[in-house]
């Protein structure tokens, strides 16, 4: 043994006593081995999936952040979330430190000492009042050039399910602002609903409508795999000056790796959770739900998972509930998370392996329509194929039972439509039909809003009502 590797070991045993002597768990670490695609594989490294490393070369070297993902006998799978450019074989790869808060102005850094997770590469993000107003990435780093975050804690990703038992049922009615939804499709406090589009026909803009109108004490956003100019465009023309004091931005663009889009769409769903247990009332928007799933399939496949359904491995289907179950309300009525998923429906098809298995796990679905957008209709929400699963529950039968004759005569029309456009129909045929021609403009014209114009749920049924003769 030469002097040199003698030194090593000796200087590798002294640390190791002195985190005994802390209390600390011993460090370990690994030997990067193998890069692939989008996988790293080191050896020699004891940490549990989910766990945050960091991935060197040498001790100087800048680290990129890496997240093990997997594992096959002695060698762990990685997923990273940086550039992996300069890597080499036998890169250092160790636990990542967790998130330390910056100092705050009168306290001792002794006093802000956050405690101890007791396990090595535990994600911790900041989580508190001090996120209000800010745009952030998935790692919590601030995006709007506003300084550092003040006011915020560490705190863990990984969060215990609520047992299903100790929720409230959905039974607060939400105005949402928007007129169609208010009085055909009303949601619920607490509720978890999808909004099906395929590319570019308003499903941000509707998005950012109910950012504005809806009544909530927070609004978290999440900004999943989308385009990146969406971010600064959704944050100061969508969402508006006033309304930014109470929300909070987490955007993960199209271009970040796929690590980072799947931990964009967590932390923005745990800081709602965050202010949920606070007992606040919370609206969670995400877009979009099938940027996740796909980013979840880049990862399983990478490290080896068979493709299912279309190409989608089976994890991706587990990974979708997961996600979703966290949202609702808090244990035993105090608190809520009422969210919005957007779900991207490829070619319009909303047999979309991902539509379908989100379509099952919502408690409604949004359906908006190409055809109403290319006829200038907006928002372009489709109601015959839209439903709410709590509407019975929320809103009296009085308000039931008009959305209920509104939808009966509106796709009375359009089943009859082509017929009443080439002139092929006579007027006296059918009584019904003659009814809802008559009716059609005012529906038409009851269904369209503009995206500056707040349409509160009691006006919404008035103009329900008005819209088929009964107010």
């Amino acid at each position: 043994m030469t002097i040199e590797t003698a030194d090593a070991w000796q200087d590798l045993a002294a640390r190791a006593r002195a985190r005994l002597q802390d209390g600390l768990p011993l460090e370990t670490r690994g030997t990067l081995t193998r890069l692939t695609g989008l996988v790293l594989e080191a050896a020699g490294l004891r940490v549990p999936v989910g766990a945050q490393c960091q991935v060197r070369m040498g001790e100087n070297g800048e680290p990129v952040l890496a997240e093990v993902v997997g594992f096959a006998t002695d060698k762990a799978f990685l997923m990273p979330a940086g550039d992996v450019h300069g890597l080499s074989s036998g890169a250092i790869v160790s636990p990542a430190p967790a998130f330390v808060p910056p100092l705050r102005l009168g306290q001792s850094a002794e006093s802000q000492r956050e405690p101890d997770t007791g396990a090595a590469g535990v994600l911790r993000l900041p989580m508190g009042a001090g996120l209000l107003g800010r745009v952030v990435d998935s790692q919590g780093q601030p995006l709007d050039h506003n300084g550092p975050l003040q006011d915020v804690q560490a705190e863990a990703m990984d969060r215990t399910p609520i047992n299903a038992m100790e929720r409230d049922p959905v039974r607060e009615p939400l105005d949402t602002g928007v007129r169609a939804i208010n009085a055909l499709l009303s949601v619920g406090r607490g509720q978890r609903l999808g909004l099906f589009a395929g590319s570019g026909v308003g499903k941000s803009v509707l998005l950012g409508m109910m950012a504005r109108y809806t009544q909530a004490d927070v609004i978290v956003v999440g900004l999943i795999g989308e385009r990146g100019r969406e971010v600064k465009e959704f944050v100061e023309d969508i969402l508006g000056e006033e309304d930014r004091g109470r929300a909070v931005v987490v955007a993960a663009p199209a271009d970040a790796p796929p690590l980072l889009r799947m931990q964009g769409a967590a932390y923005a769903t745990a800081i709602a959770e965050h202010f949920r247990d606070q007992g606040q009332h919370v609206l969670l928007l995400m877009d979009s739900l099938t940027r996740y799933a796909q980013a979840q399939r880049e990862i399983a496949l990478a490290i080896g998972e068979p493709p299912a359904t279309k190409g989608y491995p089976p994890s991706c289907f587990a990974k979708l509930p997961a996600l979703v179950e966290r949202s609702g309300n808090g244990l035993n009525g105090v608190g809520s998370i009422t969210a919005f998923y957007t779900v991207l429906s490829e070619g319009d098809d909303q047999q979309d392996p991902i539509a379908d298995a989100a379509r099952a796990i919502l408690d409604g679905h949004i359906v908006l329509s190409r055809a109403l957008a290319e006829g200038g209709h907006y928002p372009a929400i489709d109601i015959e194929q839209s439903a709410s699963r709590v509407m019975h529950n929320v809103v009296p039968r009085e308000h039931f039972e008009l959305a209920r004759q509104f939808r009966a005569v509106y796709s009375r029309y359009q089943k009859s439509s082509d017929l009443i456009q080439v002139g092929a129909y006579l007027a006296g045929s059918d009584p019904q039909l003659d009814e809802a021609i008559r009716l059609q403009p005012g529906m038409v014209a009851f269904l369209q809003q503009t995206m500056f114009e707040a349409a509160p749920m009691d006006a919404s049924v008035a103009g329900m009502a008005q819209a088929l003769g009964a107010g």
